[in-house]
This record gives structure tokens, sequence and C-alpha cells, in this order.
């Protein structure tokens, strides 16, 4: 797979040379945010990254060519056009068919690893479905997550979620989640599930220390550093949790099943708080983005001394 991608000359120069990068997902661009709005964010995105003297690495997969490093041209088709979520499940079929397709944290997780970037910025990960013991629906996300070695900065997963359920299946797939300056697991629009974690970082470099150590323990899993939106912008929980019951119920009503949840479930959050989520949506993306950065930064600090 590996020979198969097509790696910008900037990311490439940066990784080889030990740099700071930051590979960035296409289907918060495709999916997760409304046109035109979207190419904007995907340009801010880069842009805090480029600001940060941090290489930006956005990710999809483009005519059948998995491209880490998307120009300008290949950025505006994927916010543009009609393009499918790709998972790491549909690579191979993607690549094999010539066609285009958004990554999503699973697919943009493998993509990033087999080009050799360590640091991943994303808004929530996938996670289990309410009722998975009847649907068994699951996000790729977790068991992607488990094999694959790259440290990845997310606002925790969204509340349409089971939020335990998935904390329980991150433990049993032996993938250590964080919380960044925090003792407790976010949920995506929220700064606090109300689930607790075990263990917390405040710095970039206890998180680049980690990688390290994860390294010569001979870890192959990824990192999960959970990011809180701050608590000032967070959407007002009260608002939140009645959106969340009609947004389910309608979903239900609908006969929604799988990969049509979410897109679903966000667009409602966006109609039905007046475009309050979307900014919560921009913010936290934004957030993570900053704080992906300083990790990348420091894990470059680190690997130069290690190498002196």
């Amino acid at each position: 797979m590996a020979s198969l991608l097509k790696i910008s000359d900037e990311v490439r120069d940066a990784v080889a040379d030990g740099r700071p990068v930051v590979a960035l997902e296409s289907t918060i661009i495709a999916h997760g945010l409304p046109r035109p709005r979207n190419l904007q964010a995907a340009h801010d995105f880069e842009a805090l990254l480029s600001d940060a003297g941090v290489v930006p690495a956005t990710i999809a997969v483009i005519d059948g060519v998995p491209t880490v490093g998307l120009d300008d041209t290949e950025l505006e088709r994927i916010a543009l056009e009609d393009i499918p979520k790709v998972s790491s499940r549909d690579l191979a079929v993607a690549v094999g068919r010539k066609s285009s397709g958004a990554t999503t944290v699973a697919a943009t997780s493998t993509l990033a690893a087999l080009a050799g970037i360590r640091v991943f910025a994303t808004g929530g990960l996938g996670g289990v479905h309410r009722a998975a013991h009847e649907s068994f629906d699951e996000s790729a996300d977790l068991v992607t997550l488990s094999r694959t070695r790259v440290t990845v900065v997310c606002a925790g997963v969204k509340s349409i979620l089971d939020i335990a359920a998935t904390l329980e299946r991150l433990e049993t797939l032996n993938v250590p989640v964080v919380g960044y300056r925090t003792n407790q697991f976010p949920a995506f629009y929220l700064s606090d599930s109300g689930f607790p974690l075990e263990w917390r970082v405040d710095s970039p470099e206890e998180v680049a220390a980690i990688m390290e150590a994860g390294d010569e323990l001979g870890s192959r899993g990824a990192l999960i550093v959970a990011n809180p939106v701050p608590l000032d912008m967070q959407l007002d929980p009260d608002v939140h949790d009645g959106l969340l019951i009609q947004a389910l119920h309608a979903a239900d009503e609908a006969g929604l099943r799988g990969k049509a949840v979410s897109p679903f479930l966000l667009d409602f959050f966006q109609r039905e708080s007046g475009g309050r989520s979307l900014v919560v949506n921009l913010d936290l993306a934004a957030n993570n983005v900053i704080v992906a950065g300083t990790i990348a930064v420091a894990w470059s600090a680190l690997a130069a001394t290690a190498s002196s």
C-alpha cells in the first residue's frame, strides 16, 4: 500500500528531515461541515499549522490514489464535489476502482502511518453506537487505532454514541486514552461527558514522552489525546441534551443506520441549534489542530535529541 501513496513534496521532505507534521482527515471537510464554509475551514486548519511551523498533511483518496498532503485543487474537490466516505476497509476498493473518497479517522490514520506521520488531528472519534448490542454498529476507527501507530488528538467522541461502551472497547483493544489538561473524557460538543479518565497530561512534552515510551515498549496501537473544547466554547448543555433526544428520535423514525447516522445527526444539530453547533464544531476542530501542532513540535524535538 505504501508504494501506492502520493505524498506531497513538502510532506515527504518534512518527514524525512524529522520536522513536525500533522495529518488532517478529509471526512470532516466533505461530510462534517456545510458548503462553502467547509473549504474555508480546510484552509484555516492548514494555516493554523503552517503559522506554527508545522507542515499540514490533509489526506484523501483522489481518483484512486491515496494522497497525503492535498494541493489546492484536490482540497477544493474534496470540499465541493459529492465524494463518499472511505474507511480503512474501503481503501483497496477505492484504489482498485480509481474512485475518490474523503478519508475517515480509520483511513486517515492508516495512510498517515504509512507515510511516516505520527500526529493526527480530528474533530471526534467514531465509536460504539447506541443499541450496538442489537445492531453490532461500531466504528472501524476503534479496531484500526488498536493496530495503527499514531497519536490522535480529538474532542472525545460525539454524544450521539454510547460513550461508556466506547471507552470500554478502547480499553479492551489496548488503546490508551489520556486527557489533555483534563481528568474527564470530553463529548465533542461538551467539555465533559461525565466519564472520568485514569490518565491526564498537561503538556505536549508529556505526550511526546509517552509516544517515545510506547515505541520503546513495542506498542503497536494509537495513543488518543482527549482534548476538550473550552468551557466557554461548548454548546449549552441544556440545549445539547434537548437536541440529542430529538435528533436520535428523528434518526430512528427515518430508519437510518451505519454511516448515514452521524451526518444526519450533525445536520440536525446544526439546523435546530440555529448554527450554534457548527460554531462549536469549528472551534473544537481548530483547538485540536493547535494542540496537535504543539505535540508534533515536541515529538520532533524529542526525536532530534534522541538521534544527536
